[in-house]
């Protein structure tokens, strides 16, 4: 028997819960009276002392237990209740802007009330702004022996809301302990050292007062690891679930290495070994007849497009076609360039398909593609639309996959399918993963790490400056040109809209050129039509402009040598992983560079550890890790979709101790308790046919 074989009542069938409760629940997630269960409050607080008035101070939240002296209304643009209150200590006002008649006539003189709130400086003295409040003779909504939860919530549902809430959902549970059924194994239980999962809910929502707040705020407590041990397993287990699925499937067996030889005979330098290493990885792979789902992480510079020309021809020795797929036509020129220059002179016809391409030349490339003319296609978005066809697609290659959503990368990948077989898949990204994101996002993937840059990359000097002293940054920049190097200027505004940034950029240019008459200052941003940022891109790489102000557009794909200064505006606003993406467009010539971080004070504490970290490092795996800690999962791979990881309760950057564990704990449950399996992923994974991450 599994959860949903014992039916959890519908939430409206809850004292309390009309057509809008419902409906604010619903937006939440809640259906029903298990779902609340899993809903854990966010924090608690211990509201079991009674404070003296005369005891507090500003900034204390507290519970008191009060006298009304009186109650005045205030009018003016908002109008007030004021209630003075009192207790042989002292004295403090109430203060609601929200009130009804029945309230008003609630709070008359006499009435005792236990309240609790933040005390804070008022006009007339110490004042809590819409405590908390009842009739001191009236039980609480918790026992005075726990803590007080607070709950994550919406726009209308208050916190004695989710107390009544929680508290028919744990009555629930208590006459119904089989509403949560313990999928783990009782041996498993106890090598842990773990509660039991009811144990553990039961706690969360009501912690006794004996409890470490300490403990419980950072998620340590004993209760809180058990949640977050489940879900992590259930999300190791959706993972292999999908791997196994995906194996089970056929795909071409791509060997040959004619083409790779004269590829390495013609190279002017000779690939790293953790290049060739991966190299081999792949060729492995796409040499059995399952299908390929490989993730190649390598920071920036380490070599990564070269990996892929090399494994796209052994597909095309084999008698196949290569897809590579970038998120931007600048990045997607940028391979087709660089890609063109080695494989046209080896015979290999390349071409590209974006969506810029309409009419007759579009359906020119369509018909070269269906019909193998095109042998490695290369193109954005506009590779996976539906009237794309290939004649024989054997490898699907994915540049920069955390821009792509799931469906987005199976479009391609479908592609490929012919009768029962499907095409080999690698993606790439030069984002590293952190390894406890690695762990779970893309647990069902082999992963491959480029750790090592090709010889002459020099490391890039960060320094950090604020902008009021902005002329002494563009002095810096006026001594590179004058010694012949060319410069980058990042204009940021990310909360913005792409207009503003534009507009930012354009006033940045304008300045710019009257601080720097005598220089040539070029200007891209994503507004621009894809003709004329080529035009201004190919000048920058030609050496015809000495200054390229754009907006985070050039954070991947963009390769000049001679650029040796990097100057990044607002830098506090981007997140570490992007910072170090923008970073990696210098070092990439014989020169010393530099990245100047322009920052606008004052600085805050998340910001300034942000910063710090890219001056102390230009390990693009320290940075993820950081990048990591700061910001949490759901950020670092952006916007959520479809199939992407999120969490209930696990944190990653919090948990990643439990990782380990719970990949064990997965293996052994597949081997020895399938049973058990679709039951833990059904209770944590709302979608889990979706929970694929290729």
């Amino acid at each position: 028997m599994n959860d949903s074989a014992f039916p959890s009542p519908p939430v409206s069938q809850l004292k309390g819960v009309g057509p809008k409760t419902r409906e604010r629940l619903a937006r939440l997630g809640i259906h029903d009276v298990r779902d609340l269960l899993f809903h854990l409050p966010l924090r608690y607080q211990d509201r079991s002392r009674v404070w003296p008035l005369g005891s507090l101070r500003p900034g204390d939240q507290a519970t008191i237990e009060v006298e009304v002296v009186r109650a005045e209304l205030r009018p003016g643009r908002r109008r007030s209740l004021r209630v003075e209150v009192a207790d042989d200590s002292g004295s403090l006002w109430l203060r609601l802007f929200h009130f009804s008649a029945a309230q008003q006539a609630a709070l008359a003189p006499g009435k005792r009330l236990r309240c609790f709130g933040e005390a804070r400086q008022g006009p007339g003295g110490l004042e809590m702004v819409h405590p908390e409040y009842r009739a001191a003779d009236e039980p609480a909504p918790v026992a005075d022996d726990s803590l007080t939860p607070i709950y994550p919530t919406t726009e209308g549902l208050h916190q004695l809301t989710w107390m009544h809430l929680s508290a028919q959902a744990l009555e629930w549970l208590e006459t119904n302990p089989e509403s949560l059924r313990e999928w783990l194994p009782a041996e498993l239980l106890g090598e842990s050292g773990l509660p039991s999962l009811a144990d553990a809910v039961r706690f969360l929502h009501r912690p006794p007062l004996e409890a470490s707040l300490e403990a419980l705020e950072r998620g340590a407590h004993p209760a809180q690891r058990r949640l977050a041990f489940e879900e992590l397993l259930a999300h190791q287990l959706s993972l292999r679930k999908a791997r196994q699925l995906k194996q089970r499937q056929q795909a071409p067996v791509l060997q040959g290495d004619e083409l790779l030889t004269r590829l390495f005979a013609a190279l002017p330098f000779r690939p790293t070994a953790a290049q060739r290493r991966v190299i081999d990885e792949i060729a492995r792979d796409i040499a059995r007849p399952r299908p390929m789902l490989r993730l190649v992480q390598g920071d920036v510079g380490s070599g990564k497009t070269l990996v892929a020309l090399a494994v796209g021809l052994i597909a095309i020795d084999a008698g196949y076609q290569v897809a590579l797929m970038a998120p931007t036509e600048l990045l997607a020129r940028q391979h087709l360039a660089t890609i063109s220059a080695w494989l046209e002179p080896l015979g290999v016809p390349v071409d590209w398909l974006a969506g810029r391409h309409k009419g007759r030349r579009r359906d020119e490339k369509l018909d070269a593609l269906a019909g193998g003319a095109v042998r490695f296609a290369i193109g954005t978005h506009a590779l996976f639309q539906d009237d794309v066809r290939f004649e024989r697609l054997g490898l699907v290659i994915v540049d920069e996959q955390h821009r792509f959503g799931v469906h987005q990368r199976l479009a391609l990948r479908e592609k490929g399918r012919h009768e029962d077989a499907c095409a080999h898949q690698l993606i790439m990204t030069a984002t590293p993963i952190p390894r406890t994101l690695a762990m779970t996002a893309y647990a069902d993937l082999d992963v491959s790490v480029i750790d090592e840059l090709p010889p002459g990359r020099k490391p890039v000097t960060t320094v950090a400056i604020g902008d009021d002293r902005r002329a002494e940054v563009v002095a810096r920049v006026e001594a590179a040109i004058a010694a012949g190097r060319q410069a980058y200027w990042v204009c940021t505004l990310i909360e913005e809209s792409e207009a503003l940034q534009c507009q930012t950029a354009e006033e940045t240019v304008t300045r710019l050129r009257e601080e720097l008459p005598a220089r040539r200052i070029g200007l891209v941003h994503g507004r621009m039509k894809g003709a004329e940022k080529e035009t201004v891109m190919r000048a920058f790489q030609n050496g015809e402009l000495d200054l390229l102000v754009a907006t985070t557009v050039i954070e991947v794909g963009v390769d000049v040598p001679n650029a040796s200064l990097m100057i990044i505006e607002n830098p506090e606003r981007l997140g570490l992983a992007q910072l170090h993406q923008l970073r990696g467009r210098v070092g990439r010539g014989e020169a010393d560079s530099y990245c100047v971080l322009l920052y606008q004070r004052p600085l805050g504490q998340q910001a300034r550890e942000r910063l710090n970290t890219l001056r102390e490092t230009n390990d693009g795996f320290v940075i993820a890790e950081k990048d990591l800690a700061l910001r949490g999962a759901g950020e670092l791979l952006g916007t959520r979709q479809t199939g992407e990881v999120s969490f209930r309760i696990a944190d990653l950057a919090r948990d990643a101790g439990l990782l380990p564990r719970a990949q064990e704990t997965a293996d052994r449950l597949l081997r020895d308790y399938p049973g058990h399996v679709e039951p833990l992923i059904r209770r944590w994974i709302a979608h889990p046919d979706d929970y694929v991450s290729v």
